[in-house]
């Protein structure tokens, strides 16, 4: 049985994006109502990124190492739900994000 590939029709500004994928890599994708991000909520840039944005702490801990702790913070971003939500260095966020502590 031979592999089977599929090759994109692509918009110029998307050529940085591989064109071609094998069939055997994709999995069935079942409908689900919170994938759905309105769109006019996200600002995306011309080059199709957009700028990830903390909205509110979830929790703070502290990370034990042999020699030293590592204060965390679990962050909830915007437009992502609570399972989502990521650990992140306090001391790099508290600069980045100071009006959130």
């Amino acid at each position: 049985m031979g592999r089977v590939a599929y090759q994109l029709e692509r918009r110029p500004e998307l050529d940085w994006i591989h064109d071609v994928f094998y069939i055997s890599i994709l999995r069935r994708y079942h409908s689900d109502p919170t994938h759905i991000i309105p769109v006019e909520e996200i600002e995306v840039r011309p080059d199709l990124t957009f700028e990830e944005e903390p909205v509110q702490i979830l929790n703070h801990d502290v990370k034990i190492l042999r020699r030293k702790s590592i204060p965390l913070v679990k962050f909830l971003w915007r437009n992502h739900s609570f399972e989502e939500a990521t650990w992140e260095p306090k001391n790099a966020m508290r600069q980045q994000y100071s009006h959130l502590f």
